[in-house]
């Protein structure tokens, strides 16, 4: 947004909701969100990197305990849900519960802080929440879709794999209804995973959008609000985490 330039509200809106972009069609990168999750992984991993290199068994300190608390809750999250045993599982549960909850949690920065301050360099377009753009979601749930069925075929063998993509639930003399309910099922997955994440992440940030156009009568609502979608930021990263792990325990799973 350019400095003085009014706005509409309808054109604010739009404004807030446009990314900034380089390319056409399909092969359109969205600026904003690669660099922002991009920053936000980096930063956060490398940090959790660094305070487990320092780690002591003496008495922790307190980033070292939250650390310690958060990994032993989702290595607890695994055992309950997983029900296989994997070296994969429980880092990629903490990867992504970390990663998912530090993306919506940019939903909580005022929504005109940092497009006011990049826009003095000359960037009028930024969306600042990766996750309420539908193509980091879709990414990060056809990752997922992807090593579940790689870890299906190791543990299973690729016989035992397809065997069951064609036997069951029904049995292999109606394969075809068997492939047609597997195929059905394996779409839904990752739409499903990407979708109620873009789609709570999307109209929490539109909350904050339409509160920011009420000016200064926005201080009010503004923190009730904020305090409110910290839970819910929360609650989005951990359906994302829990889903992932049920997913992968149901791959390997055999079901022949």
């Amino acid at each position: 947004m350019a400095s003085g330039e009014a706005l509409t509200t309808s054109a604010y809106i739009v404004h807030h909701l446009t990314n900034n972009t380089v390319g056409e069609g399909f092969w359109t990168l969205h600026l904003d969100t690669l660099f922002v999750s991009g920053i936000i992984g980096l930063v956060a991993f490398l940090g959790m990197a660094k305070v487990a290199k320092q780690a002591s068994s003496g008495v922790p300190g307190p980033l070292q305990s939250f650390i310690e608390i958060l990994v032993t809750f989702v290595d607890q999250q695994v055992k309950d849900t997983y029900h296989g045993r994997s070296p994969l599982v429980t880092p990629l549960a903490i990867t992504i519960f970390v990663w998912v909850f530090l993306m919506n949690a940019m939903d909580l920065i005022p929504v005109d802080f940092l497009p006011l301050i990049l826009g003095v360099f000359g960037i009028h377009y930024l969306k600042v929440v990766p996750t309420t753009d539908p193509n980091l979601t879709f990414a990060m749930s056809l990752s997922v879709f992807a090593i579940m069925i790689v870890m299906g075929i190791k543990v299973k063998g690729a016989g035992g794999f397809f065997h069951e993509v064609v036997a069951v639930p029904f049995g292999i003399k109606l394969a075809p209804v068997n492939i047609l309910f597997r195929v059905i099922e394996d779409i839904a997955k990752p739409i499903s995973l990407s979708l109620r994440l873009f789609g709570n992440m999307y109209a929490g940030e539109m909350v904050f959008i339409l509160i920011a156009l009420l000016g200064v009568w926005q201080l009010p609502l503004a923190l009730p609000w904020a305090l409110f979608h910290i839970l819910i930021i929360t609650l989005q990263a951990f359906v994302f985490m829990m889903l992932t792990i049920v997913y992968l325990s149901m791959a390997s799973e055999s079901h022949g």
